[in-house]
């Protein structure tokens, strides 16, 4: 049998959660997803990759099978794939924090409002008619219960109440005497005839009371908020916390619950500065955090999935430990004091925060194997149990080409205008110290701790002692070499 074979019968799914169609097969119920599926947990916070979408997905497929969940109905508060509904918002009049508090009632009223009466009809209990009712006078009953129609809607109305422009007009009198007159200009849909005003508790407490009638409880999950906003930190930051508040209010109603998946740097960034009630989210929130152990289990799992690659090796009874060690070899540097390949890896799929997401373990391996692949092309080998599966060569080409994916698409694509910092470091060396790091961001010494402020918050750079260093994983992706500028 040629090793080329066994490695064609080995297939570890997609890294992204939105594309694995086999993910609820090898899904880790981690602490955050049973917090979550308890009702103990409402914010559930992690870095990119580190599978929050992943715990969406499931809850949402397991969620009538999970016995705490038999009389909650979970529904996602946005749309799954292309371009986030909440992106409206960039393209409107900003608004205050105030205002985005009244839109997000304003939808989470008229997303489950028209979600129960497409359920259940108009006539289902005392209250749904009055729903019914509410939903028509103010504009929001809409024949089609999906989050992006419902939203598009309620944006649209916005128009009808909120300025698009405001300024002045400058004109002259019959004797020259200048004019000048406050102009405010409102969208093209608006009407003198405005929808009659709600105030939002009176329609949530109606809303609430339809689903206690009813014997139900909602959960409306939000993700994809890290997406919504981007490049749009005007609109971003207040219609954020705006989100923080409505959630904090909803918790008056015991039958609706909006359930939040959000980026850590991202929730960080919105609480800045300070928030009223922060405690209260916080006693609500996990953050999703993966040991090696976990990760090695998670890699497992996906490993196990493949029934003929496991009989093929003569593994299906393996440990964890074992199926690893099955695969590729004991060290990828070779060496007495050199690392095990288990943590060699571990150690290159980290950011500078220490964050090592799933995403970057299954990519690499995924990397590792197609590498493989190609150099069993070239120099086919006999397959034995004693050799590895995948050769170490061939996981240091998974990591060069991780490295440059991770570089492009999260790296550079996220940090905003810290980009351009970021590729004066590309061609140098992986380790500096104050005085050559401020050489390269281009500041006094005495300002490199403010100047590296947010590269070490967003992990590009970790402190060491004194001196800083690029962890391994941007290496390869910004052609660092390993060694000291100094």
């Amino acid at each position: 049998m040629q090793m080329r074979d066994v490695l064609k019968k080995l297939e570890l799914g997609n890294s992204v959660a939105e594309f694995d169609e086999a993910l609820q097969k090898y899904f880790v119920e981690t602490g955050p997803f049973k917090a979550l599926a308890t009702n103990k947990a409402d914010v559930i916070a992690g870095d990119k990759g580190t599978g929050k979408t992943a715990i969406f997905r499931v809850l949402l497929a397991r969620a009538r099978s999970i016995p705490e969940l038999k009389s909650v109905e979970v529904i996602p508060g946005f749309n799954p794939s292309g371009n986030p509904v909440f992106q409206r918002l960039t393209q409107e009049h900003i608004l205050t924090e105030a205002q985005y508090v009244s839109l997000w009632k304003a939808y989470i009223f008229s997303l489950v409002g028209n979600g129960i009466l497409e359920a259940l009809g108009t006539d289902a209990t005392a209250s749904t008619p009055i729903l019914d009712a509410m939903l028509r006078d103010t504009g929001l009953r809409s024949a089609d219960d999906a989050p992006a129609s419902i939203f598009s809607r309620l944006v649209n109305s916005i128009k009808k109440v909120f300025p698009t422009s405001a300024g002045i007009e400058l004109t002259m009198s019959e004797t020259g005497i200048p004019i000048v007159t406050p102009k405010i200009e409102f969208g093209k849909e608006r009407d003198p005839a405005t929808p009659p005003q709600v105030r939002h508790e009176d329609a949530l407490r109606l809303l609430n009371r339809c689903l206690t009638e009813a014997e139900m409880t909602i959960w409306v999950a939000l993700d994809r908020l890290d997406e919504a906003f981007q490049g749009f930190p005007a609109v971003e930051t207040p219609a954020l916390r705006a989100l923080l508040r409505t959630y904090l209010d909803l918790l008056e109603f015991d039958h609706i619950r909006l359930k939040l998946f959000v980026r850590r740097d991202l929730f960080r960034k919105i609480v800045k500065g300070g928030f009223v009630n922060l405690t209260h989210i916080n006693a609500r929130k996990v953050e999703i955090i993966w040991e090696d152990a976990d990760l090695l289990n998670l890699l497992c799992r996906r490993l196990r999935e493949n029934k003929e690659f496991l009989a093929q090796i003569g593994s299906e009874g393996a440990t964890d430990e074992e199926l690893f060690s099955r695969i590729v070899p004991p060290q990828v540097d070779v060496g007495e004091r050199k690392s095990t390949s288990l943590n060699w890896i571990m150690n290159r799929i980290r950011d500078g925060n220490g964050i090592k997401p799933p995403r970057n373990l299954i990519d690499l391996i995924i990397k590792a194997r197609e590498a493989q692949m190609r150099r069993e092309e070239r120099e086919p080998r006999e397959y034995t149990p004693e050799g590895p599966i995948i050769e170490a060569d061939s996981i240091k080409k998974g990591l060069e080409r991780l490295s440059v994916d991770r570089v492009e698409d999260t790296l550079l694509a996220e940090s905003g205008d810290s980009s351009a910092v970021i590729e004066r470091f590309r061609g140098g060396r992986s380790e500096y110290d104050a005085r050559t790091l401020a050489s390269v961001l281009g500041v006094p010494i005495e300002q490199v701790a403010t100047a590296s402020k947010v590269l070490l918050e967003i992990g590009f750079l970790e402190a060491i002692g004194e001196n800083f260093k690029i962890p391994a994983l941007y290496r390869d992706g910004l052609g660092v070499t390993q060694g000291k500028a100094f």
